[in-house]
């Protein structure tokens, strides 16, 4: 191979190159990489010249094959590439079809001779470099001279077809000149391009930071190399005024509050030092013309001018957190006195009895005695004025000694924490004492006051909640409005220790619940007339490990107080659904069982859903479940009661009204609820046969037959109860004359007896 094959090849072998590098530093410019393969390809173009060139039949048909391949190739990237670099869009279907057009093309041309394909070969490249200047029209001058070029590279390729072999040295020597120019223009444009792109991108970065609210400042080392408008009003800097650096320490000490600038200056200088551990913060700051500031920042890494700076974002946040401060004020603060309030005791007394930071103290709990007087008497602007300054004076007289908040209304709470709380206590309580002695001075009125204060204190590592402390000062404080004046009661250390208890219990009870601690037992109800079995009340009973068999009694209000009654109810209602099942699997002869509702429960809209899904897990009849709702329950919520009562007797399920005649009982309940049986408390029975008892056990039975309602007798313990409660008109009797309350299988054996068996071993007459 001659020498200006070999310079022809390493021209566009170099361009080529160029690039594809071009193209990997900037991607954007997609059309250097088509346009660099193609000079690659053509690169190639003399070796299969040369090699079509030999006589042997393999060399020959390989430079053939070679020869159409490149020459396709060549024509499909360069047309490719100056589409994109023109808008065109060519897409892999459109590039794949033109690229097969073109190998049948070339076939064909040399398949008639070298001296027509080479003519062929110059048409068809003129013809692309015509069609790539008409692409090239409206764009920059130095793409419409890469298109000239182009034009005379297919012109050259006529040399050849005129002159033949002749004329090879020549074509070549100028094809290699023409590719390196053609090269260099190629260059030259995607490097005007990525110059002109970088600048555009600088232009926007300038415009967008220049009119954007939030502040932006560039830092190489310790230099601020770029701050934005935003920046320097945020900071209030004014440019007739020097300034100290930003970030330096100068800076810092201007624009940070004493509080935090040892933590701003370490920031600082790991920020100077290129180690940004936490790309975001925020905290007060100081403006240079002494506006108070909160301000959130940003940091990252970036480069500029080839350097490693970071960019700081600045955001102004001063109105939103003073916003957000204010609601957070008026949630934790009463409105009248500006004091903290219950939420923030509550909250205070979570921090103060935290297990793992226990702090000793004392809560002391202030009420006001007679103070509806001061509003009825003078109108409710007087008493807020007497709550602002009693607020006003214990301020005053005990301030540094404890924390005031006001919990609502005439109570007040004062929080003595520190060592030896009790103590402490006594002195702020006799402080308080000595205050109120004296009368509470307001431009037009004079008035003396009396307190009533409860004093609960809590030592460091006492297992109790916050709602257990203030419930204990409250129980001491309710004591001390009973005792005339104003006066102190100390929570007792039984109250405490109770609390203890209490607190434990509800933990036991809990997991009670989870580990299925609980059973039924099942106290017969017979029939007055006959003492036939009709049905049993479903009483649960906790196995507590370690404390034996607990009545309801000591753990029901547990848990209503805790919300786990709503469980546990549940937990009753299939327990005993369950066993009504168990019966009638075992063929006997079932009677209804009647299950016991908690007030929660019946605050439940879905108590009826659960009542009725227990019942069809069960595939039990309605009729054999009876619930049973206390009279003070029914009265205190008669309107839901009445929609759940309505709800449940229209699924069949019988309600009874317990503990009748304990409450606030009234004609009305009975006639407008839908019950079916009113349970008689055992305290009316009791008494009887006494005839005052009789006759209120009497006409309560008459009022029942009147609105069609059976009487259930409870607490029948003796023979002369039975009789008395028949005779009355009580058509059920339950107590322990008949049995305690009985395991399931000491259940089941009342079920299998029959009724007279039951009677012999009463001995009772019917």
């Amino acid at each position: 191979m001659s020498p200006i094959f070999v310079l022809y090849t390493l021209v566009t072998l170099s361009t080529g190159l160029a690039l594809l590098l071009v193209w990997r530093h900037d991607r954007t410019q997609g059309f250097t990489a088509l346009l660099g393969l193609s000079h690659l390809i053509f690169s190639f173009s003399p070796l299969a010249y040369f090699a079509m060139q030999r006589p042997e039949p393999l060399w020959h048909g390989l430079g053939v094959g070679a020869l159409v391949l490149i020459s396709s190739l060549y024509v499909t990237f360069l047309l490719t590439g100056f589409g994109q670099l023109s808008g065109r869009r060519v897409t892999w279907r459109q590039g794949a079809l033109g690229l097969l057009a073109l190998c049948v093309f070339h076939g064909v041309l040399l398949a008639g001779g070298r001296e027509l394909a080479q003519g062929g070969f110059a048409t068809l490249n003129t013809l692309a470099g015509l069609l790539v200047a008409r692409w090239m029209v409206r764009l920059r001058p130095v793409d419409r001279f890469c298109a000239v070029v182009l034009v005379l590279c297919g012109l050259n390729q006529f040399t050849y077809a005129f002159l033949g072999d002749a004329g090879t040295q020549q074509q070549t020597v100028v094809a290699t000149g023409l590719r390196l120019v053609l090269g260099l223009a190629l260059l030259y444009g995607a490097l005007t391009r990525s110059s002109r792109e970088f600048r555009r991108m600088r232009d926007r970065f300038f415009e967008l930071t220049d009119r954007s609210q939030q502040g932006v400042v560039v830092l190489c080392g310790s230099e601020a190399v770029y701050r934005n408008p935003a920046f320097q009003r945020i900071f209030g800097m004014d440019p007739a005024r020097p300034a100290p650096p930003v970030f330096s320490a100068a800076w810092l000490d201007a624009t940070t509050p004493p509080e935090v600038r040892e933590a701003a200056h370490r920031r600082a200088r790991d920020l100077v030092a290129g180690r940004v551990q936490d790309p975001e913060w925020e905290g007060p700051r100081i403006s240079l013309d002494g506006r108070a500031l909160y301000l959130r920042f940003r940091a990252w890494q970036v480069d500029w001018d080839n350097r490693p700076a970071l960019q700081v974002v600045v955001s102004d946040e001063t109105a939103s957190h003073a916003a957000a401060q204010a609601l957070w004020w008026q949630a934790t603060h009463d409105e009248l006195t500006g004091l903290p309030n219950r939420s923030a005791l509550l909250r205070r007394l979570r921090e103060l009895v935290d297990p793992a930071r226990p702090h000793p103290f004392a809560l002391i709990l202030l009420d006001v005695d007679r103070f509806k007087s001061f509003n009825d008497a003078h109108g409710h602007e007087v008493g807020d004025a007497v709550l602002q300054a009693l607020a006003q004076a214990i301020l005053a007289q005990v301030g540094d000694q404890a924390e005031l908040l006001r919990l609502g209304e005439d109570e007040f709470a004062l929080l003595v924490c520190g060592e030896a709380p009790e103590a402490r206590a006594r002195t702020v309580t006799d402080a308080i004492r000595a205050l109120v002695r004296d009368p509470l001075v307001l431009p037009d009125h004079r008035f003396y006051l009396d307190v009533s204060m409860g004093v609960a204190c809590h030592a460091a590592g006492m297992a109790a909640s916050p709602e257990q402390v203030l419930q204990a000062a409250n129980a001491a404080m309710r004591l001390a409005k009973r005792l005339p004046g104003t006066s102190v009661q100390w929570a007792a250390e039984q109250i405490r220790q109770e609390l203890a208890a209490s607190f434990g219990a509800e933990q036991a009870l809990r997991a009670g619940l989870r580990n299925e601690e609980f059973a039924l037992v099942y106290q017969p109800k017979v029939r007055s007339s006959d003492r036939a079995l009709i049905g049993f009340e479903a009483l649960v009973r906790w196995d507590r490990p370690g404390h034996g068999r607990i009545s309801p009694l000591d753990f029901i209000p547990a848990a209503e107080r805790t919300g786990l009654i709503m469980q546990l109810g549940a937990l009753i209602l299939h327990r005993a659904c369950a066993q009504l099942a168990a019966w009638r699997d075992a063929g006997l002869p079932v009677v209804p069982v009647a299950v016991n509702v908690s007030p929660l429960q019946l605050l439940d809209t879905g108590f009826p859903h659960t009542v009725i899904g227990a019942l069809q897990t069960h595939k039990l009849p309605p009729a054999w479940l009876t619930l049973e709702i206390t009279e003070s329950a029914a009265v205190t919520h008669m309107d839901q009661a009445y929609e759940q009562i309505r709800l449940l007797r229209e699924a069949g399920v019988e309600v009874a009204l317990d503990d009748f005649g304990t409450g606030f009982s009234s004609l009305n309940m009975l006639r407008s609820l839908p019950l079916h049986t009113v349970k008689i408390d055992r305290s009316l029975i009791s008494p009887m046969p006494e005839p005052d008892a009789v006759a209120v056990v009497t006409a309560i039975c008459q009022l029942a037959a009147v609105l069609h309602l059976d009487v259930v007798a409870e607490g029948v313990e003796t023979q002369q109860h039975a009789q008395a409660a028949r005779q009355a008109g009580c058509q059920v009797l339950q107590g322990y004359l008949f049995a305690a309350p009985l395991g399931a299988d000491q259940a089941t054996d009342w079920l299998r007896a029959p009724p007279v068996a039951q009677l012999d071993a009463l001995d009772v007459p019917a």
